[in-house]
């Protein structure tokens, strides 16, 4: 009886490790149209639908900037690559141009990260964790994890 118990919990958290491993992410949220003159950041989506890269020894993805633009955000999707502008108010903006360290800059990438893209600025280099990891360090920023 015990070892029926025991066999049944083991199967359970099993499949819920497998479920909780194969999870998609959540696409970016996009900002609504009508929301976009009025949100201290505003997601868009460019349409430059490209086919997804597949061999990681290519070059990096064409990334499209449009004017005002601080990041894009680039995510396979179903094998298509998709790019999101992210763009800030006058005033955030100016203060993530100056220091990319602060926190709506940060979570922002953070936030495209964690929906299964790539973060790039605009000059087209990629912000990776080595570099926010540079950031932190800047503002010797600590971070607790509940583990």
């Amino acid at each position: 009886m015990m070892t029926s118990v025991i066999r049944r919990a083991a199967l359970f958290a099993t499949l819920i490790g497998i479920v909780g491993c194969t999870a998609q992410h959540a696409p970016l949220p996009i900002t609504a149209p009508a929301d976009v003159k009025s949100a201290a950041v505003a997601r868009r989506p460019l349409d430059v639908p490209v086919p997804a890269l597949t061999v990681p020894s290519e070059p990096q993805p064409k990334i499209v900037v449009p004017p005002g633009t601080l990041y894009v955000c680039v995510a396979d999707r179903q094998g298509t690559q998709t790019q999101t502008a992210i763009e800030f108010s006058p005033k955030v903006g100016a203060l993530c141009t100056r220091h990319p360290e602060m926190g709506p800059c940060q979570y922002e990438r953070d936030l495209c990260r964690n929906s299964g893209g790539r973060v790039f600025a605009a000059s087209g280099q990629e912000i990776t964790r080595q570099i926010e990891d540079e950031y932190d360090r800047k503002v010797m920023r600590v971070r607790f994890r509940a583990n």
